[in-house]
């Protein structure tokens, strides 16, 4: 495999420059920021609240132990809508003008027990370079009981794997906190064709004063205050993460694992067919991109398509600049994939695990 992949830049190189134009122009005129506005704000603010108060009930509560396993359960909603309405647009500077700012939102993903440096390594650099390429991005990194990738393996089982995946996708935070951002950041192969990069000093302090300050707040504290068996804290926390692994997992599995999205590989000199803003198209869905509801729920995720091409313009604003995006990749004649609704877009994403987990090839639906 190549250490380095370009893009072919030649390829419809007037389509982002056509569409950056408009979008530019469309803020302009509208006298709007392209960061957090008042509405974000208050998103922001709401979400914290029920993040730490949340918290804050479970220990201070002293509730049943029926009610300790619902705020549990809210925490792993909390965790999840703190990470990506408000860490995940700071880790991509979208949040603010002001560094310092995106960098203190950002800690939502720390104290979360996800690093944001590593979440930056893994997901702002590799996902959004090589997006559905095999064994350059990371969201689709080969895990052995599912195949995700044309490209990787199939086995016996991935026959079934539309069956099993979803209770497999609970654990997807489990891997962050515990395993994932110790093993890729000593191994050091993420976004580092060259093999070269070096982590900031600092960055090695960090990934293990947070992750104390995580399992300190939410395993160690919960298991001396909580008046209850240690094993049935050890239940809650885990009925905390499931959630929010699932929840995640969900979000973003539709975003590229469905028929329509396309896995491009490079050619044999390292060349991607498409130019990069043209492969995004060809790699990421939107679902329910109308929808306020769906919106605040994925934190602007399921407008994925303008994520990618924008990321660093605050998520509160993609689905205002979405039927820009869509009017002029059909003008250009390049896909806009979008589902009408979130159900649709899990249906495709189950039939996609079942295709290509019963047949070696996968060809993707036409992109529309």
């Amino acid at each position: 495999m190549h250490k380095q992949i370009k893009f072919n830049h030649s390829d419809n190189k007037e389509f982002i420059k056509v569409l950056r134009t408009r979008v530019n122009e469309y803020f302009t005129k509208n006298n709007k920021t392209k960061h957090a506005n008042t509405a974000m704000v208050l998103r922001t603010l709401f979400c914290l609240t029920l993040w730490i108060g949340s918290y804050l009930l479970l220990m201070l509560g002293d509730f049943s132990v029926g009610m300790n396993f619902a705020i549990w359960g809210m925490m792993g909603f909390s965790m999840v809508w703190a990470t990506i309405n408000i860490g995940h647009d700071a880790i991509h500077g979208a949040y603010s003008n002001k560094k310092w700012v995106n960098s203190l939102l950002s800690h939502t993903f720390n104290l979360n027990g996800a690093s944001a440096y590593m979440w930056s390594r893994m997901h702002n650099v590799a996902h959004h370079t090589y997006t559905n390429v095999h064994g350059f991005d990371e969201d689709i990194e080969s895990v052995p009981i599912l195949r995700l990738s044309p490209e990787t393996n199939r086995k016996s089982y991935h026959r079934y794997q539309h069956i099993y995946s979803f209770l497999l996708y609970g654990m997807a935070t489990f891997s962050w906190v515990f395993i994932k951002d110790y093993v890729k950041f000593f191994k050091n192969d993420v976004a580092n064709p060259g093999g070269d990069y070096k982590h900031p000093k600092k960055e090695y302090f960090y990934l293990f004063f947070y992750k104390a300050i995580y399992y300190t707040l939410y395993i160690a504290l919960p298991i001396i205050m909580l008046d209850q068996a240690w094993w049935i804290t050890l239940l809650g926390f885990f009925t905390m993460h499931y959630i929010a692994g699932l929840y995640l997992a969900i979000v973003f599995m539709l975003a590229h694992i469905v028929e329509h999205t396309h896995f491009p590989m490079p050619d044999n000199q390292g060349s991607i067919e498409n130019s990069w803003a043209v492969h995004q198209l060809y790699t990421t869905a939107n679902f329910a991109s109308r929808s306020l509801l769906v919106g605040f729920l994925t934190g602007g995720l399921n407008t994925q398509v303008e994520h990618h091409l924008f990321s660093s313009i605050c998520s509160i604003h993609y689905r205002h600049i979405s039927p820009i995006v869509e009017q002029t990749a059909k003008e250009f004649n390049v896909p806009y994939i979008n589902y009408d609704h979130f159900s649709t877009a899990v249906q495709s994403h189950i039939r996609f695990l079942k295709t290509i987990g019963s047949k070696d090839e996968y060809n993707p639906k036409p992109a529309f």
